[in-house]
């Protein structure tokens, strides 16, 4: 079993910075990657960014350039720095961890923290 708390969202005026932070507990030997996703009101959840164990990343297309994902393994946290910030970067993001044993993939959630951007 895995925790994962998220926490660093709130109110910001576009063009601004945020970050977020995930402090995960439990099996953390057992995290295979750590992503963040979002959920705006009336869409779908997608993908922000996620980090690998070999620190490989990816990112949204949306947020290339603008979101950098990094993780502190002593901390068992990752983060995810948000700079330039748009209006339509507002939803509320949560924490993801996947985990495998034997040929199952197992996903936790956090909580979510919520991000708004205003204009």
């Amino acid at each position: 079993q895995v925790q994962l708390v998220e926490s660093g969202g709130g109110l910001v005026q576009a063009g601004g910075s945020l970050r977020l932070s995930c402090a995960a507990s439990g099996n953390t030997f057992s995290i295979k990657s750590t992503g963040w996703y979002r959920q705006a009101p009336g869409k779908q959840r997608e993908l922000v960014a996620a980090i690998g164990n070999g620190d490989n990343t990816n990112y949204a297309d949306s947020v290339k350039g603008r979101f950098t994902i990094s993780r502190d393994n002593a901390k068992s946290t990752v983060y995810l720095e948000m700079a330039s910030l748009k209006p339509e970067d507002t939803a509320v993001y949560s924490c993801n961890a996947r985990t495998m044993r034997g040929s199952r993939w197992y996903d936790y959630w956090g909580q979510g923290t919520q991000v708004t951007v205003s204009s």
